[in-house]
């Protein structure tokens, strides 16, 4: 897929981004009831080899818990054979969600423009610093007791 064709203006461009939502939320009404097979533990040591142990998404290492993803997601009625599968650590996974190629497009480009934002300090940069730091934190108190947060600092800390 090639890159997605910029809007005329910032408003067409929140409007595209609504036109995404709303093509995804269709998809997912029109699914609903569709079960989801299940994989056997030989089926999905199938699918983690066939990366060599890399999450299909980052590229990085799978140590322990992982997600077989669909390549192409259930909601979009993807199969349930083996070559739809890839392994994906969940975190990965989970923001990947099931947007479209576009939708995911314009998420790693405002992403990565967002990023560079906070490392330069701009002014809206720190906003969406604090913003993003705040929201994690919320999201962080949230989980069960006993979840060990990676801090800044070499050392880590336990929810209690």
């Amino acid at each position: 897929m090639d890159e997605p064709e910029l809007p005329a203006s910032a408003a067409g461009l929140a409007r595209r981004f609504d036109e995404l939502r709303q093509e995804r939320t269709n998809r997912h009404r029109q699914n609903r009831g569709i079960r989801r097979g299940r994989l056997t533990a030989r089926e999905r040591t199938h699918i983690l080899e066939s990366t060599g142990r890399q999450c299909h998404i980052c590229g990085g290492p799978i140590r322990s818990k992982w997600q077989a993803d669909h390549v192409l997601a259930h909601a979009s009625r993807g199969p349930h054979s083996l070559e739809n599968y890839l392994p994906a650590h969940a975190l990965c996974n989970n923001y990947r969600w099931d947007y479209s190629p576009e939708e995911f497009q314009w998420i790693l480009k405002l992403g990565v423009w967002a990023r560079t934002q906070i490392e330069l300090s701009t002014p809206l940069g720190t906003r969406v610093r604090d913003k993003f730091y705040e929201h994690e934190h919320r999201r962080h108190k949230r989980r069960k007791p006993g979840i060990v947060l990676k801090t800044s600092s070499t050392s880590t800390r336990t929810m209690a």
